[in-house]
């Protein structure tokens, strides 16, 4: 089971079968705001349909080839942070995350995303972290842009958005930045391939 303890308040904890209700009432809750980048809101209209989703996420999970975390702020299920793809064959993994209206202006997503990246480069030793967000999702672009990722480009019509198709920003991060990131921001610290978080 995975399980990121990041401060006191907040932590990362795979998505269980048991987590589904407390999930779909999340996702109720703010169903119209998750709506405006969020094609796949839809999907879950109920409590069957995100088990459905979460006995596939783990599925992946055990493939070793995704995982689906609930983030859990002060003992609520608040949002959902994900790799959505991890390559073994090339080392990358994609990061997605998505967070509940009032739960917004805490940082919440800003902290769990930084943990992600330092499991993702310390715990499994991958090469390169990318992030895509819609060109005009403001909030989500703030996000890789204050954590150091580079955007690499834009990706035209990748996605569609319930009557439209939208553009992608691209934004990497790769072993080589995030070593770099950490010796200007821990200069006593070594580099090393174990994990932060446990």
């Amino acid at each position: 089971m995975f399980v990121l303890n990041i401060t006191e308040e907040l932590r990362l904890k795979q998505l269980e079968i048991t987590d589904a209700p407390a999930l779909f009432r999340l996702i109720q809750s703010c169903r119209d705001y998750l709506r405006q980048w969020l094609s796949r809101i839809d999907m879950f209209q109920t409590v069957q349909d995100i088990q459905m989703f979460i006995e596939g996420a783990n599925v992946q999970t055990s493939g070793g080839t995704g995982l689906q975390a609930g983030i859990w702020f002060r003992g609520e299920l608040a949002g959902v942070i994900s790799f959505e793809q991890i390559d073994w064959t090339n080392q990358f993994a994609c990061i997605g995350a998505w967070l509940g209206e009032r739960f917004q202006h805490n940082g919440i997503v800003t902290k769990a995303t930084q943990a992600l990246i330092d499991y993702a480069f310390r715990g499994l030793g991958l090469n390169r972290v990318e992030i895509r967000c819609g060109v005009g999702n403001l909030k989500s672009r703030a996000i890789p842009e204050k954590l150091g990722f580079q955007k690499e480009g834009t990706v035209r019509e990748v996605e569609r958005l319930h009557d439209r198709f939208i553009d992608h920003v691209i934004y990497g991060m790769t072993k080589r930045d995030y070593q770099q990131l950490m010796a200007n921001q821990f200069p006593d610290r070594r580099f090393t391939n174990r994990p932060i978080y446990y």
